[in-house]
């Protein structure tokens, strides 16, 4: 068989079926709109940030700008995954989802990536009322996948704890802010 430009062209086109990007935190299924994920990548540094929601585990430097790095099994209830460690260390454990939240990005602590897939064509089912405030979580809906649930996220909801770090000042790009012309060096 000869591969030629447009087999790698057909090979390599968008799935428009495939929807979610999937990931397990604590054995148990997550999922994320494909259309908000910007890279999947292993953990990078990590600095921590004073006066943090307990969820961000601090912040990194991903490629020129300075990203929240939330520990989802925080964000779940449940032990943290890693402590936030010095700038010149390294986490080991996990991936993380970059994704966009209200048109800032930020990394997803996931204990592991699985599959990226769609609903087969239904439609998200609703999370069932948990009450105590548990909305926070951020669920969009469920869906089956492999013979189990996914819960599926929506990335916005996140924004409530990004936002309070972009009002203080504690986010913001890497680089530093251009000098006015004229201005001394």
């Amino acid at each position: 068989m000869t591969i030629t430009k447009r087999s790698i062209a057909r090979k390599n086109r968008h799935d428009p079926t495939k929807s979610l990007v999937g990931f397990v935190v604590a054995d148990v299924g997550y999922a994320v709109p494909i259309a908000r994920v910007k890279e999947i990548v292993n953990p990078m540094a990590v600095v921590p940030v004073p006066h943090a929601p307990r969820q961000v585990v601090g912040v990194a430097d991903y490629r020129g700008e300075i990203v929240p790095v939330v520990d989802l099994r925080v964000r779940f209830g449940l032990g943290a995954a890693v402590q936030a460690q010095p700038a010149s260390a390294k986490a080991s454990k996990g991936k993380w989802v970059i994704v966009d939240v209200t048109g800032r990005l930020v990394a997803l602590l996931v204990d592991a990536v699985t599959d990226v897939f769609g609903t087969g064509g239904t439609d998200l089912r609703p999370t069932p009322t948990l009450g105590g405030g548990e909305d926070a979580r951020g669920f969009a809906g469920v869906t089956s996948y492999a013979g189990g649930l996914v819960f599926v996220l929506e990335t916005s909801r996140l924004s409530d704890l990004v936002d309070p770090l972009v009002a203080a000042g504690r986010l913001g790009s890497s680089k530093p802010p251009a000098l006015p012309k004229g201005s001394p060096a």
